[in-house]
């Protein structure tokens, strides 16, 4: 049973929602779950999860969120390295900019993704909630 660890900032809840449903679709697939505000998250804990799922909406001029998960993400980047890591968050405008560029972090750390993210635009309903459940069956196969 594969350990994950969700954690993720969120400010209109939207990437909060994802990552309830990236939770269901895990616990679907048999993984235990751990998912958490990155303000109640610690950089040690990372150790315990087989796979670390990391969620920021798109801020500013598509960033990830400065003021806590950026330098949760940074705090953590050495423990990254050959680690399986997955990314998701959502946005209101541009183009998803913002994970690409994130991946590309995530990359340059050693992580080992499990694709290059997942991003919804605005709240996750409908068909985008069904790609969040299925997004989290695809991380605890990974």
């Amino acid at each position: 049973m594969a350990k994950v660890g969700i954690i993720y900032w969120s400010g209109t809840g939207n990437t909060e929602k994802m990552a309830e449903l990236i939770s269901k679709g895990a616990e679907e697939a048999g993984a235990q779950v751990t998912c958490k505000h990155v303000s109640a998250a610690s950089a040690d804990e990372i150790d315990g999860y087989d796979v670390v799922v990391l969620g920021s909406p798109s801020m500013g001029s598509e960033v990830v969120e400065e003021s806590e998960m950026q330098p949760f993400v940074s705090s953590v980047a050495p423990k990254l390295k050959g680690r399986r890591t997955a990314l998701f968050g959502s946005y209101g405008w541009g183009d998803g900019e913002w994970m690409r560029n994130w991946a590309a972090e995530m990359k340059g750390y050693g992580a080992n993704l499990v694709d290059d993210g997942l991003i919804v635009n605005e709240t996750p309903d409908g068909a985008s909630a069904d790609e969040c459940v299925a997004y989290g069956k695809k991380i605890a196969a990974a």
